[in-house]
């Protein structure tokens, strides 16, 4: 990832193999200190919604060599994760305004894939995984599930991330249509959704931010 796009991102140093205790592959990371998006008061700024639409232009430019979505995780048909979201308004009952937030995904769940071909991705653009300094992006980090999807799906940091203002100015950067804007909100929703109450106790801070996203979605007319 690293060069691909004019931002620097964490460089792979080191690759394990899963073993006792812990039962997935991990790898060992380069460090860039920094300030996050979520810990900067950066929501208005257009210089970070001119750098967020750059960031994804660039991944967008790495060849898919013709892979295509792998059928895991955010990125495919928004309807193929109606159980994932029955399981988050289950949860999500006495926390949030469900009959509400119910009613927006039955019609984000319609909104039709389009005819772009998947692209790359980094596919967790959010405000966590950003550096920023002066209201501008400095690098990118957890580049690893960087792969090809949906074209919406990075969109979602422009309801993670941004108010409606410099929103608009990474939407007119990037020469968004309708549907594909659309279905970049659904996918900010559908990460929202499941921040909100899985971290409520375990990590309020990306519970927050999961509450800010779905407030900024219900506030932006589609």
């Amino acid at each position: 990832m690293q060069g691909r796009t004019r931002f620097p991102t964490p460089e792979p140093l080191a690759i394990g193999e899963p073993g006792q205790g812990y039962p997935l592959a991990w790898s060992v990371q380069s460090w860039i200190p920094g300030v996050t998006a979520i810990d900067a008061d950066v929501t208005e700024s257009t210089g970070l919604a001119e750098d967020l639409a750059d960031f994804i232009q660039g991944v967008r430019g790495i060849p898919t060599l013709g892979r295509t979505f792998r059928g895991q995780g955010r990125g495919g048909a928004l309807r193929n994760h109606d159980e994932w979201m029955e399981e988050c308004f289950i949860q999500s009952e006495r926390i949030l305004d469900v009959p509400r937030l119910r009613a927006l995904w039955e019609k984000m769940r319609e909104l039709p894939r389009g005819e772009k071909p998947d692209a790359m991705n980094h596919g967790d653009l959010i405000a966590s995984n950003l550096l920023v300094a002066g209201g501008r992006l400095t690098a990118v980090l957890d580049v690893g599930g960087v792969g090809p999807a949906d074209p919406a799906l990075d969109l979602l940091c422009a309801w993670n991330v941004l108010e409606s203002g410099s929103r608009q100015t990474m939407r007119r950067l990037l020469g968004c249509d309708d549907v594909e804007w659309a279905r970049g909100r659904a996918w900010a929703f559908q990460q929202a959704m499941g921040l909100v109450w899985y971290y409520v106790e375990s990590n309020p801070v990306m519970s927050e931010m999961g509450r800010r996203t779905l407030e900024r979605i219900m506030r932006d007319p589609q």
